[in-house]
């Protein structure tokens, strides 16, 4: 080697590097079309590779000419690797020790050739400094990209990842982390401090989520890696959840919108310096997939759902989309309405993609949910364990699949098709009432008003009447949007609710007059209004058999109504000329012999005078105070 004093480094001239050193070149390397024009001593003191090219050479005298192939790192690596063969000093980094410790392998830079070889050096500075530091760590993994077939072959990458995920599966508490990961030197304040400037940032060792930003910089393909090491570890289900949707909401844009952005995260040091990873879209939604955590949670059923309104946008494969239907099927009970209203991203009419939202429902009713939350209280377990914790979930999925439908009703695209089978996918036992149902069709009445009656008789159809409210069927009977056959079996049922409400008050009062005992003195004056509703329920008694005859009456019409169906047809058209539409199906109903339960405004001031407080008046009384709420709940 030439001596140290007369070296004065490398220039680069074009695509050639030479060396000053005063000597001719008897050496030169290519790599990627760059030659290096070097000396052999200084080359064959420390690398092997070298050696056993220049002794199978043929003509050693003459200049030796080296194409290098596939060399790790590339010209700037080998620049590095043969300024340490020249006597000059290398500095090791976290960014350059992978692919320095990759060439120096290539190169066969053993100690055989020389003590303190380039190999050991950079393989102790990987062991002692960069395994042992956060943020050194990240930034090697990320650099071991280009040259990742080999460092994969060293085991490098692997160490990394095992340090990695050591570092945030143990306790921070225990050995000082995350606050020694980015060194020693602290600000008296707790801030961190980067080269001797506070750079404002705090080190809350408490929070699991401090490692979320720095390992949202790697690629895809070494963040799954990295998560299934940490999965391996023993890492908890929450952080694991929350590390894959911070990356996915800072990759795909579409879910960040969704989501409103990243939360104003503070950048820790390692993100200061590293660069952002190119992701290919499709690609991490498909990958992210495979390892998402068989847990239930709110907030990650929203995540899900966030990430099935993409992957449709992307139009990620079959499975990817099942497999996330399947996601959110098995944990529906905890969706909100707003986000399972997915747009329609294809060349359908319609606003909404109910197709989507209908295969969700299948798999909530057809697989079996055996997931348990991130955190579970023991009330979440005894209420998971109850056997009607099932139940309860198919009611909430019922009253929220109800409300979907009454949201998506009036896009007047929406076939009607569509509506009833969304209505029948989940089954009959899942509602105990059917006003929400009751309410959807009348939206959807409202915004497609040429629909024919048949079309809406096959609609109401989904409904079952006699699980409709009395406030349902008082709005229902005088819903100017149902067909005549759909009013006046509603209000069939309505007289029939009525009636069922009074026997079980008349039982109620045989019940308390049976076991008729005397009363105290004392007792007396706290139970006046007791004996008033009780005399006025002696008033329903005397009265109880008008009723009756009336409700008889109607039920003998009800099954006359069919042989005279056309012939109400022809009178429902005078009488729509003559009179509003708001009382036609009454006027249509005493046509027919149906004696429906009177309006105040109907009631003459005779028969006033002569009922009296009558039962009938008591309930008109009820059902009038009742008329504003009745309009509002259903229109």
């Amino acid at each position: 080697m030439a001596p140290a004093g007369k070296l004065s480094g490398f220039r680069r001239e074009g695509s050639d590097w030479f060396c000053n050193g005063g000597l001719p070149s008897d050496i030169t390397v290519s790599i990627d079309g760059v030659t290096f024009h070097l000396h052999k001593f200084p080359l064959l003191s420390k690398c092997g590779k070298i050696v056993r090219a220049h002794e199978e050479s043929k003509n050693t005298d003459g200049a030796l000419k080296m194409v290098l192939e596939e060399f790790p790192g590339g010209p700037d690596t080998f620049l590095i690797a043969a300024k340490f063969c020249y006597g000059y000093r290398v500095e090791l980094t976290a960014r350059n020790v992978v692919s320095v410790h990759c060439a120096a392998e290539y190169l066969e830079m053993t100690d055989e050739f020389g003590e303190g070889n380039l190999l050991s050096k950079s393989e102790s500075f990987f062991h002692k400094n960069t395994l042992r530091n956060w943020k050194d760590c990240i930034l090697a993994l990320q650099s071991s990209e280009p040259v990742l077939p080999k460092a994969e072959k060293l085991h490098l990458v692997g160490k990394c990842l095992n340090a990695l995920s050591m570092m945030v599966c143990t306790d921070p508490s225990l050995f000082g982390w995350p606050m020694m990961m980015y060194g020693s030197f602290q600000s008296p304040g707790g801030s961190i401090l980067w080269n001797g400037i506070n750079t404002g940032a705090r080190i809350r060792s408490s929070e699991s989520d401090w490692w979320f930003e720095d390992i949202s910089y790697l690629s895809v393909s070494l963040f799954e890696r990295l998560i299934k090491t940490m999965q391996a570890r023993g890492i908890r289900p929450e952080n694991l959840a929350g590390a894959i949707m911070y990356y996915s909401r800072k990759h795909l844009p579409g879910l960040g919108r969704w989501h409103g952005g990243q939360g104003g995260k503070a950048r820790t040091v390692a993100s200061f310096s590293l660069t952002p990873a190119t992701v290919d879209q499709r690609v991490l939604l498909e990958s992210i997939e495979k390892f998402l955590p068989d847990k239930k949670g709110k907030s990650y059923c929203r995540f899900l759902l966030g990430l099935l309104r993409v992957a449709l946008i992307l139009n990620v494969s079959q499975t990817c989309k099942d497999s996330l239907e399947r996601r959110i099927g098995m944990q529906l009970e905890l969706a909100t309405l707003d986000s399972l209203l997915i747009p329609t991203y294809s060349d359908s009419d319609a606003l909404y993609n109910t197709e989507c939202i209908e295969q969700i429902v299948h798999y909530f009713i057809s697989t079996e949910s055996n997931l348990t939350p991130f955190s579970p209280s023991s009330r979440d377990l005894q209420a998971s364990a109850s056997p009607s914790s099932s139940s309860e979930s198919l009611r909430k999925v019922a009253k929220l699949m109800d409300s979907y439908i009454a949201e998506i009703a009036s896009d007047v695209n929406l076939k009607p098709g569509k509506i009833r089978r969304l209505a029948e996918a989940l089954p009959e036992s899942s509602r105990l009432l059917h006003d929400g149902l009751y309410r959807a069709l009348d939206i959807y009445f409202k915004a497609h008003p040429w629909l024919s009656d048949r079309e809406k008789e096959e609609l109401c159809n989904i409904i079952d009447y006699q699980k409709l409210s009395i406030h349902a069927c008082a709005h229902a009977s005088q819903n100017d949007r149902l067909p005549l056959r759909v009013v006046l079996q509603v209000l069939f049922f309505e007289q029939l609710h009525l009636r069922t409400a009074l026997a079980g008050c008349l039982n109620a009062l045989d019940g308390e007059i049976a076991p008729a005992a005397p009363v105290p003195i004392t007792a007396l004056g706290d139970t006046a209004s007791e004996i008033v509703q009780r005399d006025g329920w002696v008033t329903v008694v005397r009265e109880n058999q008008v009723l009756k005859v009336d409700m008889d009456r109607m039920s003998s019409r009800v099954g006359e109504l069919e042989e005279e169906f056309s012939k109400i047809k022809q009178e429902m058209k005078s009488v729509t000329k003559s009179h509003s539409s708001r009382s036609s199906p009454r006027l249509v109903a005493r046509k027919i012999g149906c004696k429906l339960v009177p309006r105040p405004s109907d009631a003459q001031p005779e028969s006033l005078n002569r009922t009296g407080s009558t039962p009938r008046a008591s309930i008109e009384w009820a059902r009038r105070s009742h008329k504003s709420k009745h309009s509002e709940s259903f229109t």
